[in-house]
């Protein structure tokens, strides 16, 4: 059986190391356009319940990456100039660049083919790759190609959201998941930021469109962007620069697609699925995506050798879930969209109205990782 798999992100890697891993006499390859070396943003973050998945799929290329992970257990939200932290979350961030390394060697150690450089260019080029192959997997992100080319077929809704956000580093080495509240001369500025390498933290700042609009951010260039933001965030950044990767502001995209399957394709990650940026869970779904595939497949290696039963199995079973996920992640994205209007809070109720805008952490589980907090927040609430 021929695996053909369009796009050298981590959803692409890890499903063509787990299926060669599994059957080593398997054809597999991932085809990519940029170079190895290449990526955008810095650094991706995982809780401690998807290292343990990741962990148990493949040792080997978690202990590659483990002394590479920056790990933490406090979210921290900083609003009025106070920082509020919240433990017992266990988040682990790492560089994305760095873990693509461990994927590709991985997944050249198990005898997977990486072409790079080679770009498919159009929808003709994929459809005589999908009847070259057995399965034709779409790996290839959140402007697919694969998806754009068989879209009757998935039928995917795209919706641009409000705020303006653009991904940045900093040499400023943040202590936990920090989001940061600040109300300037034109508006709210919100930043998220995380370490991810021993000297290297992420740094996304987000804007409601008034802001952007009124700092003359629509119209400025990468350095006054830049220098604008240092000059916001100042305090936070204890004095650091803030770093560009090619970046620049943008909307998130919601990508939505009513199936993922059109006879012996099938898509994964961010091509099928976004999630807001603001529950950190991009990179987790598209990799938990690729273990959901090859499981379907290893389950019906023995009795089925149509492509088809096992790809409606993997999207019968694994897209109910990711639904599910992308309500939460929604209802995270309309909070940071309405920002402005909790900004009269105190800094104790703002933060847990921040812990708790996607409806996935409650009270109690609140109470079970930091009763501390959730002491301080029912002495604020008793007093009113």
């Amino acid at each position: 059986m021929k695996f053909t798999i369009v796009g050298g992100g981590p959803a692409g890697l890890w499903f063509g190391l787990l299926a060669k891993k599994r059957d080593p006499k398997l054809d597999v390859e991932v085809i990519e356009r940029n170079p190895a070396g290449a990526t955008f943003g810095f650094g991706v973050v995982f809780s401690r319940k998807t290292t343990d998945i990741l962990k148990g799929c493949d040792e080997t290329a978690f202990r590659m990456a483990e002394e590479r992970l920056q790990t933490w257990d406090d979210v921290d939200v900083v609003h009025r100039g106070t920082k509020i932290s919240v433990g017992g979350n266990h988040f682990a961030g790492v560089a994305r660049l760095a873990w693509l390394q461990v994927l590709q060697e991985r997944a050249r150690a198990v005898g997977v083919a990486l072409r790079f450089e080679q770009n498919v260019p159009d929808a003709d080029a994929l459809r005589r790759l999908k009847g070259e192959c057995d399965v034709l997997v779409g790996a290839d992100g959140v402007a697919s190609l694969v998806r754009e080319t068989w879209k009757e077929d998935f039928e995917p809704t795209l919706d641009a959201r409000r705020n303006r956000y653009i991904w940045l580093g900093t040499r400023r080495k943040f202590g936990g998941l920090t989001l940061i509240f600040k109300s300037g001369r034109a508006g709210l500025y919100m930043a998220h930021a995380y370490r991810f390498s021993a000297d290297t933290s992420t740094f996304i700042a987000e804007l409601p469109e008034t802001t952007w609009r009124a700092a003359g951010l629509d119209a400025a260039d990468e350095a006054t962007t830049l220098q604008h933001l240092e000059e916001v965030f100042a305090d936070d950044l204890g004095g650091e620069r803030l770093i560009s990767n090619r970046s620049r502001w943008i909307q998130f995209l919601l990508v939505k697609c009513k199936r993922w399957v059109h006879e012996n394709v099938v898509i994964l990650g961010d091509a099928a699925h976004t999630a807001h940026f603001s529950i950190g869970s991009g990179t987790k779904l598209a990799m938990e995506d690729s273990i959901a595939l090859h499981e379907s497949f290893a389950r019906f290696a023995a009795h089925s050798k149509e492509p088809r039963d096992v790809l409606s199995h993997f999207e019968r079973t694994r897209k109910p879930v990711v639904d599910a996920y992308q309500e939460s992640a929604f209802s995270s994205t309309l909070w940071f969209e309405n920002a402005a209007e909790k900004l009269a809070l105190e800094p104790v109720p703002f933060a847990y109205d921040c812990m708790t805008r996607s409806g996935r952490i409650d009270l109690e589980k609140l109470r079970r990782r930091d009763p501390a907090f959730v002491a301080s927040y029912e002495a604020w609430r008793a007093r009113r």
